[in-house]
């Protein structure tokens, strides 16, 4: 696509989104699964809920245009991806649920960015369906980076310091 417009800018960001969101729905039953605190396995659960329904949105937001929300890759959520199944790796449980939390909540920061560009181009366009649908997933984003780092802030990541040895 030629991006010689706001409207094809975001068009062009919507399958931006479409194509993270998507690669995040298949990485988060395994972050789930890789989870040791069960309140980080059900926010990632439920998060995956809300990416479901965050990828129906943008395709009932494309759906009356004629460009298709998929044929594109977003490369920066694949290096977050991949960044994440590394997390998953850490043997240490309590470290890997706090390595866990800083992958999503990567993940959750690229999201909200790119909602927020998005809702401010369909607003200057006057596109009001399309903000309100932008801001509901937007929204959510910010949920989930915020239950996140009052998970990590209140336990998980003190539960990593046991056992830890100072290095700086």
């Amino acid at each position: 696509m030629n991006i010689d417009s706001l409207s094809k800018l975001m068009i062009d960001q919507l399958k931006d989104l479409y194509s993270a969101e998507n690669q995040i729905a298949e990485l988060l039953p395994s972050m789930a699964a890789a989870a040791s605190d069960h309140r980080l396995r059900e926010a990632f659960e439920s998060h995956l809920t809300e990416t479901r329904e965050q990828i129906s949105r943008i395709e009932r937001l494309l759906e009356p245009t004629e460009y298709s929300p998929r044929g594109h890759r977003c490369d920066a959520m694949e290096g977050l991806v991949w960044e994440a199944k590394e997390m998953i790796e850490i043997g240490d449980p309590r470290v890997r649920d706090a390595a866990l939390i800083c992958a999503a909540l990567k993940i959750e920061h690229y999201e909200i960015a790119t909602y927020g560009s998005v809702r401010a181009y369909a607003k200057m366009l006057g596109w009001e369906r399309a903000v309100k649908l932008i801001e509901q997933s937007r929204q959510e984003e910010f949920g989930a980076d915020e239950a996140l780092t009052e998970l990590a802030e209140q336990s998980l990541n003190a539960f990593a310091v046991v056992g830890s040895t100072p290095t700086a």
